[in-house]
């Protein structure tokens, strides 16, 4: 029953990952910690590995049908190293209190942005210190919460730099790849606290899952998807929220 529900739960994840854009991590995270009894830490660690390999193996059919912004990914990736790589050096600092809570609020915060209307206008430019202030929050997130920051990364791309909707998505699969590994690395002092077999599961799971759904995530219109998805994660919020202050 365990691999039965590492195989689906990776399943789900790369789904989302595939059709949205994002969400991976989001996921994961509660996933590891509400359904295989994982700790917060462990939990943002081993999201961190599956989130990874399924975001990479979704940015492939993209890299293929030549979506993504390679310029632009490098640029939001290498931005945010500084608090990347900062936070994930000390993430075995924070309290387990501190990361459910934080990981909550993110999830509302997502949620939110994925309710908005889609962007009229594509010519909008961000000032730069804008652009600087979100990949610098994109590198905190995933330092600490094990988040890609897709849901961020998305209207950064649309705004800034002016893509198309399904172009953004595919380059955020790249981003969410690169910044995923990074912040990885960065946890290697709770590498021997994972118990690896099920974030291995679903990984594979996710890789296959998240391929094909990239690949066909073109032809649907992912507006349900969007809306369905945000109230999943409030939902999942109040319940961290729960879990953590009031049981």
């Amino acid at each position: 029953m365990e691999i039965l529900g590492a195989l689906l739960a990776g399943a789900f994840i790369g789904s989302v990952l595939g059709y949205v854009g994002a969400g991976g991590a989001m996921l994961s995270v509660p996933i590891l910690i509400y359904l295989f009894d994982f700790s917060p830490h462990q939990a943002t660690t081993a999201a961190l590995a599956v989130v990874f390999l399924a975001a990479l193996s979704g940015a492939i059919p993209k890299m293929r049908s030549k979506e993504i912004l390679y310029r632009e990914a490098l640029i939001i990736w290498s931005i945010g190293l500084i608090t990347n790589l900062g936070f994930s050096s000390i993430a075995d600092t924070f309290s387990d209190a501190f990361i459910t809570t934080g990981f909550a609020a993110v999830l509302i915060l997502a949620g939110a942005s994925m309710l908005r209307p889609p962007f009229a206008n594509a010519q909008t430019r961000m000032p730069a210190r804008t652009l600087l202030l979100i990949s610098l929050l994109i590198g905190s997130m995933t330092g600490i919460f094990g988040i890609g920051g897709g849901f961020l990364v998305i209207p950064v791309l649309v705004l800034f730099f002016g893509t198309p909707q399904k172009i953004a998505a595919g380059t955020s699969l790249l981003i969410i790849s690169l910044n995923s590994l990074t912040a990885l690395l960065g946890h290697h002092a709770l590498w021997d606290q994972v118990q690896w077999h099920i974030p291995s599961i679903m990984a594979i799971s996710a890789v296959i899952v998240a391929s094909a759904s990239s690949h066909y995530g073109s032809s649907t219109s992912p507006t349900a998807l969007r809306k369905a998805f945000a109230y999943l994660l409030f939902t999942i919020a109040l319940f961290t929220i729960a879990q953590t202050w009031i049981f």
